[in-house]
This record gives structure tokens, C-alpha cells and sequence, in this order.
């Protein structure tokens, strides 16, 4: 094998059950260095299949080179947390197996020692990068399944038996993370059972339950002692359901269910309709997740979906269940800021089946409304009323006094400014109903909306385009079009960064170029 020059050298800590796949990822991408196992034909062995690599006998001998910048730490779990102490401790980067601990006294030592050292802290939730809960994700933060009721996730197996940590520990992380970067949420209280018969104290089964918000529930069951192997993750909607079955071929591995509840009167009726395979592209998942931790170490920026919080948060779900399990009593996790749960302030209200994206901040006495969906990092204030139905994209700002109602539909990055309204009838009496009668009204990508203005129904706001406050907007604006009084017209184009066109139209903040055709501009390259 030649090294890469390119790419940080990487070393592997434990060449066993798991060890030895990421030996496999990291000498195909062609920055392995060197391999440690304190196993001599364990050792032996990865050297024949892997020419060029460095064996070592220990840990310690990997963190005296100077040349290793990052680890893959995949020692059994019990010698996790001090491993990841040691890796950080030298001074280098670490990746490390799940869990990233077997309590949160240790993991909260090494995400604290991460953090005040600088150093990349990932830890081996992979999952999260397969192509299946990629669109998942996607279909879920779309709206797609409507009311979201319930997510099940099985992994269960004869074997790999255990005798440090139990099943619950063991085999859990993956559905606990995956559950709650779905949900964007930790949840609210954690219920679980499970049976210990191979040695006392360790539960080779574990039944969990969990309460999330917006009523949304989730089961997880884990098992080494059963007759085969099933890996599978089932959600459960009232639009849409779907099958994640992780040991199917790949043309099967997500199917949809468009089976809906109608309701005729006061009963309620399914309504099945035919399976759908969705297409994925094949890509293993730990290669995807050895790709992310080689950019992190390049670029010095933790990945967004397995950071040290991030396992930390699921520690502190799997602390709770353990327990609930020991005491037969439902337990609340401790919360953990991660930076990809919504915050909700206690005088809000979310509608069960509304859907909040991860990072969402909902302040005070705002009413998010049912099969509404905002996307992540959405900043709602204060007296806030939001649907029902309505779509709202990635990191909007919404400001206090402002209602988003059914029919207007806010793409990325949109900022509404305090008391600005949205109309959805274009001629409304109180004495006529005429919802039926709503006009959709669509802000683009980055549209800026200044308090007090009047958006009249029936339009599009154009990308990046400023409505000035008190504007009435009674047509459609152009994308970049800066638009003042009543009714509103253009009397100037604004750059994307927000500042003021001037005649050349090259923007005097941030440099960038526009051309301007017909009425309309655009960026020039």
C-alpha cells in the first residue's frame, strides 16, 4: 500500500469483530499507518492481508508516533472511555466504537477533554450515513408521512454474546441515535424491561419505550439470543409508512407504504394502497463515516450527526433505560445540548403532528399547528401562530407577531420581520367562509420581509428579494428586488449579503457581480 500525501495517517486500535472493518475502509482510502492488538495472531493476520502496515502490540505505541493524527478506537467497550483519554490526551484525533462509554460520569470526561483540547471527537453511530435514513430524513422533514405517530426499531441476532456490557448497551446506540436525529428530539421519558440468563446482572434482551414530543413514540428491541437475525426500522405515519430493512438487498432495503387513515364520520378507516421501493444508491456506511472523520481532521470541523454531544445525548437515553429497567419505573434522560434538538419554551404549543426539524428554537406562547413542518435551525419568537399545513425550510427567522397560515409556504433562510402579515383569502367577509377559496402565496430562498409590510395572497416572493417595512405587496417581486410603499414597487436591487445595488450593480460589501436582463437580475459568474 502507498500512503496518500494528501490524507492524514490514520491508526486502528483493535483488529477484532469491528476493528478489522475499519482496517479494511482506511487501507482502501490509503491513509492506515499502523494497526495495535495486544493478540499476536490477531496482529499477525491483519499484517498478510493488509502489506505495508505498521503493527504494533499497544495503544501507547501508537500514540508515541507523531506522524498518526487520528485514531479508530474499536477495544471492547469497557476500556472505551479510558482509550478515548489516552487517543485525546496524545493529542490526536479520535473515532471511536459505540458506546462512546459504559456510563455518562465517563463519557462527560471525554467530551469535556475533546472540547478543551480542540480535538474531533466522533463516535461510530453509522446508521446515520446510510442512504435509507438519509431519505427518510428527507421524506419525514418534507411532511410526507403526515401526522408522524411511531417509530420501531429491531435489532436482534443469535450471537455476539457479551459479559461486560449487555444487550441494552450493546446493541441500543444505534436505534437510540438514529430515533432521535430522525425526531430531531430527545425524549421526554424512557420506559424498559429485558431478561438476563447467560450471566447474571447482564441482560442478553431489552424491551424500550420512549415518549418524545408531539406524542411521537418509539419502540426499540434488542436481542443476542434470538433464532435469526433481524435488523429493521419501521415508521409509522398517518399519510405514509415506511420499512427500512437493513439485511435486504438494496433494491428492497426502503419500501413506502402510502396507506392512510380516512375517516368517514367518527370512524376511522385504512386505506391500503400498494408498496413502493425507493431507489437507493449502494455505499457502505463505515466507509462513508472513515470519509467524514478524515475531512473533520482536514477541515477542523466536527460532523454535524456523530459528535461527542451527540454521544453523550444517547448515553444519557441509555442511562435512563438502564434505569427503568433496574427500578420498573419510567425514567426522564438527563437533557443534553447538542445543538440538534429543538428548544421549546413551556408556554409554546406543538400540535401532535407537527414536525420541528433538529435545532429549532420555539420562544414564547407560539402555536405551532398540526401537519405543519419546519425544517432545522428555525428561529420562531414570540405570540407566533404557524399553520395548520404549512411549510417552512431550513433556517428561517420568524419574528414576534406573525401568523404563517395555511397556504404560504417559506423556502430556506426567509426572515419575516416583527407584526408583517400574511394574507390567504384574497376578499374575506367574517360572515362568508372561504377557505376554500385561500390563494398560495411562496418566499423564495433568502427573502427578507420588513416589519409591519402586507404580503396580499396569491404571489411569489423571488430569492433574496427585501420587502421594506410597512410595503404592501400586491404582485409578484423579482428575485434581488428591493420593493417600498403601498402597493410596493421596486426601487432597487439588493445583494444577496442584504446591501443596497448601486448603479454598477457590483455590491460594495462582499464584491459579488449581477447583470441585469429584462426586469430581471442575476449573479454573473
Amino acid at each position: 500500500m502507498v500512503l496518500r500525501k494528501s490524507l492524514p495517517k490514520i491508526a486502528v486500535a483493535g483488529t477484532g469483530y469491528w476493528g478489522k472493518n475499519l482496517v479494511r475502509n482506511f487501507y482502501n482510502i490509503g491513509c492506515l499507518k499502523v494497526v495495535a492488538d495486544s493478540n499476536p495472531d490477531t496482529l499477525r493476520s491483519i499484517l498478510e492481508e493488509y502489506p505495508g502496515v505498521i503493527g504494533v502490540s499497544s495503544l501507547e505505541e501508537i500514540l508515541k508516533d507523531p506522524e498518526v493524527k487520528g485514531v479508530a478506537l474499536a477495544t471492547p467497550a469497557l476500556q472505551h472511555a479510558q482509550g478515548a483519554l489516552e487517543v485525546l490526551g496524545a493529542g490526536k484525533d479520535l473515532l471511536v466504537e459505540k458506546p462512546l462509554a459504559l456510563s455518562m460520569e465517563d463519557g462527560r470526561k471525554v467530551v469535556s477533554l475533546a472540547r478543551s483540547k480542540g480535538l474531533i471527537l466522533m463516535v461510530d453511530h453509522l446508521l446515520n450515513r446510510h442512504p435509507a435514513i438519509t431519505k427518510l430524513t428527507e421524506l419525514i422533514r418534507a411532511g410526507e408521512f403526515g401526522r408522524l405517530c411511531h417509530i420501531r426499531s429491531t435489532r436482534l441476532n443469535l450471537g455476539k454474546l457479551r459479559v461486560e456490557e449487555d444487550a441494552l448497551w450493546s446493541l441500543a446506540p444505534h436505534s437510540i441515535s438514529l430515533i432521535m436525529n430522525l425526531l430531531g428530539a430527545m425524549p421526554l421519558k424512557v420506559l424498559a424491561s429485558g431478561g438476563a440468563w447467560l450471566t447474571e446482572g447482564i441482560a442478553d434482551m431489552a424491551q424500550c419505550d420512549l415518549i418524545f414530543p408531539a406524542g411521537v413514540t418509539a419502540h426499540i428491541s434488542v436481542s443476542w439470543l434470538n433464532p435469526f437475525k433481524e435488523v429493521r426500522l419501521v415508521v409509522v405515519g398517518l399519510d405514509k409508512m415506511a420499512v427500512f430493512d437493513d439485511l435486504a438487498p438494496w433494491e428492497d432495503k426502503l419500501v413506502l407504504y402510502p396507506h392512510r387513515i380516512e375517516w368517514k364520520g367518527l370512524v376511522p378507516n385504512a386505506k391500503v394502497s400498494e408498496p413502493i421501493k425507493v431507489p437507493l444508491t449502494p455505499v457502505e456506511p463505515l466507509r462513508e463515516e472513515c470519509q467524514a472523520f478524515l475531512k473533520a481532521i482536514s477541515t477542523r470541523e466536527r460532523p454535524p450527526d456523530s459528535h461527542g454531544e451527540e454521544a453523550l445525548s444517547v448515553l444519557s437515553v441509555l442511562d435512563a433505560l438502564e434505569r427503568a429497567y433496574k427500578e420498573a419505573r419510567p425514567q426522564v434522560p438527563e437533557p443534553i445540548e447538542t445543538g440538534h434538538s429543538s428548544s421549546i419554551h413551556p408556554t409554546a404549543i406543538v400540535d401532535s403532528g407537527a414536525i420541528l426539524g433538529p435545532g429549532c428554537r420555539i420562544w414564547h406562547f407560539t402555536h405551532i399547528l398540526e401537519g405543519s413542518v419546519l425544517g432545522s435551525g428555525c428561529n420562531v419568537g414570540q405570540n407566533v401562530v404557524i399553520g395548520p399545513r404549512v411549510k417552512i425550510g431550513n433556517n428561517c427567522k420568524i419574528q414576534n407577531n406573525v401568523s404563517v397560515y395555511e397556504g404560504v409556504e417559506l423556502e430556506d433562510e426567509v426572515f419575516c420581520g416583527p407584526s408583517m402579515v400574511f394574507t390567504n383569502v384574497i376578499n374575506p367577509r367574517a360572515f362568508i367562509r372561504r377557505m376554500q377559496e385561500m390563494l398560495p402565496t411562496k418566499v423564495c430562498r433568502g427573502a427578507s420581509i420588513g416589519a409591519n409590510a402586507t404580503i396580499v395572497c396569491g404571489h411569489t416572493l423571488g430569492e433574496y428579494s427585501f420587502i421594506a417595512a410597512g410595503a404592501t405587496v400586491t404582485s409578484d417581486v423579482p428575485a434581488y428586488a428591493l420593493m417600498k410603499g403601498t402597493p410596493a414597487r421596486r426601487s432597487a436591487w439588493m445583494c444577496r449579503c442584504g446591501t443596497k445595488l448601486p448603479l454598477d450593480l457590483k455590491c460594495p460589501s462582499c464584491g459579488q457581480k449581477y447583470l441585469e436582463s429584462k426586469g430581471k437580475l442575476s449573479p454573473s459568474e
